[in-house]
């Protein structure tokens, strides 16, 4: 009965072990399928291959099937980073989002099921369109044009149409990014249309393929806010900006002022902002207002540029401290470069100079190995005192050195383990005396990169 229930155990967990010979993490999100287009849907997958090394193939039953179509080389313990591409049907009358099965198969490795979502969308879906409100006192308003899914348009013909203007644009359009644009107005074009809301259309052109795209602007009632800005003082620079509503209306009223990252950090606001947009090097700050008639909001925004020329002041006192204290009576250097190792194994020569500017006594150089390295039983320069291979600790003994003179060790580190990127050893210490004093300073920390050249051998 025992053995009976660890068969059926292990019939239980067979399946789990299988599907553990690779594992699929998705990166990219919001992936959309456009049917106007002839453009496919792009997922970012890493397959990592857990089992054997083997060819891998991956399809689906969905669509016109998917990129890419051949087999796919992936090593015993590789990640692999794949664009994985699926184009409509033409048949299609799918749309919003779906969700289908895709296949990832070894020629020696069990099959693998897995899910992908995608929204399937129409051209005009992609594009929301709008304007800021028109005051009937304005002579140019914003419009605007957002692409509201995750797929880059380039080469955009866009034309707007509304009873108050006309605008051809062309442009690209990054995901989810919104384009603005500033329209010079006539009056004279629109003085007879009474307030409320107006059609806004784009036709909006790509390629061949071309969609209509509504929205609305909003022509409202007259209400006269005039706004006054003043700017004083150069170290402690202060901006007012006043709004008064001298309409017959209650009146809701947006500032915005922009900001870079260093003067931010120096300014402060009275009101304090509603919204705050960082967008790439500039800070937004939105005020969101209401104005009731006869009363005047204000905006104060205080730049202090005194804290950033103390900051300077104090940066220089500090380079000028670490001159000072780098300006030692023993320097010690450390250096790596890689070497030949006849087996194979990564190998890299380590070498410490010793540099004193005035006469030491009893100097002791301490320099340890960092984990996955041994070292060679080879020495450049004098052997070391003292050899601790448990913490892989050696150290060097000098009892005196000179004014001015160097001294030179190496040794040479390996590992059969090889290393990609950047390879790094900590810094070695040397403790000496002087004029009766023990002190002690440490090297630079050595790094070294992959790819750097080969030069030397042992």
């Amino acid at each position: 009965m025992k053995k009976l229930l660890v068969f059926a155990f292990a019939l239980l967990l067979l399946p789990a072990v299988l599907a553990a010979g690779i594992s699929i993490e998705k990166h990219s999100e919001k992936e959309v399928m456009i049917l106007d287009l002839d453009q496919p849907a792009k997922f970012n997958l890493s397959i990592t291959n857990n089992d054997h090394s083997d060819f891998f193939l991956i399809y689906a039953f969905f669509g016109a099937g998917l990129e890419p179509t051949e087999r796919i080389y992936i090593e015993k313990g590789q990640t692999k980073n794949l664009e994985v591409k699926v184009l409509p049907r033409s048949d299609w009358d799918i749309k919003g989002l779906t969700s289908f099965n895709y296949y990832i198969q070894g020629k020696s490795t069990p099959e693998v099921e897995n899910k992908l979502t995608v929204n399937i969308i129409n051209l005009k879906d992609a594009f929301t369109i709008g304007a800021a409100d028109l005051d009937p006192e304005s002579n140019s308003i914003q419009v605007y044009i957002e692409n509201k899914v995750n797929f880059n348009f380039e080469d955009l013909n866009v034309k707007f149409n509304s009873p108050f203007f006309d605008l051809e644009e062309n442009l690209d359009l990054k995901p989810n990014e919104r384009k603005s644009y500033e329209v010079k107005l006539d009056q004279a074009d629109y003085n007879k249309l009474s307030a409320g809301y107006y059609t806004l259309t784009a036709d909006i052109k790509t390629n061949k393929t071309r969609a209509n795209v509504e929205g609305k602007i909003n022509f409202v009632e007259k209400k006269i806010v005039e706004t006054s800005s003043r700017n004083y003082g150069l170290v402690i620079n202060s901006k007012i900006i006043s709004k008064t509503n001298k309409g017959n209306a209650l009146e809701e009223t947006q500032t915005i002022i922009k900001k870079n990252l260093i003067s931010r950090l120096f300014t402060s606001f009275s009101p304090e902002p509603t919204n705050v947009d960082r967008q790439g090097g500039k800070i937004y700050y939105t005020w969101d207002q209401e104005i009731e008639p006869g009363e005047s909001e204000e905006i104060i925004v205080r730049t202090n540029w005194l804290l950033p020329f103390l900051i300077i002041l104090l940066l220089i006192g500090v380079v000028i401290l670490t001159k000072k204290t780098t300006n030692r009576n023993l320097e010690v250097r450390k250096r790596i470069s890689f070497v030949k190792a006849k087996g194979g194994e990564f190998a890299l020569k380590v070498t410490i100079i010793l540099g004193a500017k005035k006469h030491m006594e009893r100097v002791r150089l301490i320099d340890r190995l960092p984990p996955l390295v041994k070292m060679y039983e080879r020495f450049g320069g004098e052997e070391p005192s003292r050899i601790d291979k448990s913490k892989k600790k050696l150290e060097w003994d000098f009892e005196n050195i000179g004014a001015g003179e160097k001294r030179v060790v190496s040794y040479i580190v390996y590992s059969r383990v090889g290393v990609l990127g950047r390879f790094a050893l900590p810094s070695a210490i040397a403790i000496f005396e002087r004029d009766g004093k023990v002190k002690e300073v440490s090297s630079n920390k050595a790094f070294f990169l992959s790819q750097q050249k080969k030069d030397e051998d042992f």
